[in-house]
């Protein structure tokens, strides 16, 4: 068994891969009660996270990827919108969203197989505006724990709309007492 810090990228792409079927069997048709509350404050709902998830597939992974392979280092990946969602899911439905997540995702990664990275490809690196040089595996992981991050936040936010509710076994219920980690 490879250690758990061995990078491989079937094990990437083995969680991207789910991450929509995940995101559409938890979402689709929930009430909005569920879909639309943020933990207040500047803290995302359900919506939020879905439109985050499609603009980061379009506006960061494989452009940042495709950067490193053609450019490396010389030419600094663009900053990422952090909430570059708001504008582009405005007027949208969440079950919309989650099918352009879907679709999109399906895309990336049939980019990402046709690209065909051989190991050199992986340790080439890449300039990040604010983390310096980083390796095309180290991005590709990121995009994986990105998703795991928010499909951890997404539990979160939504285990919050019932903190009220659950009175006493709040105590055992440690998605209640986890901090938010940002937006």
């Amino acid at each position: 068994m490879p250690t758990p810090t061995a990078f491989k990228l079937e094990y990437v792409t083995a969680v991207l891969s789910r991450t929509p079927a995940s995101l559409d069997a938890l979402l689709r048709g929930l009430p909005e009660f569920w879909t639309h509350h943020n933990e207040g404050g500047h803290t995302w709902s359900a919506f939020d996270i879905v439109g985050h998830l499609i603009f980061a597939d379009r506006t960061d992974w494989m452009p940042r990827l495709r950067r490193i392979l053609e450019y490396g280092e010389s030419v600094p990946f663009d900053a990422f919108d952090r909430l570059g969602q708001v504008q582009e899911s405005q007027g949208k439905a969440l079950d919309q969203l989650l099918t352009e997540f879907a679709k999109g995702r399906d895309a990336c990664l049939r980019e990402l197989q046709g690209v065909n990275l051989q190991p050199t490809d992986l340790e080439r690196r890449g300039k990040h505006p604010a983390l310096g040089s980083v390796s095309a595996s180290q991005l590709l992981s990121t995009w994986a724990v990105h998703d795991l991050n928010h499909l951890h936040q997404l539990s979160r936010v939504m285990a919050h709309q019932y903190e009220d509710q659950v009175g006493p076994f709040k105590a055992y219920l440690g998605v209640l007492h986890c901090d938010a980690h940002g937006a």
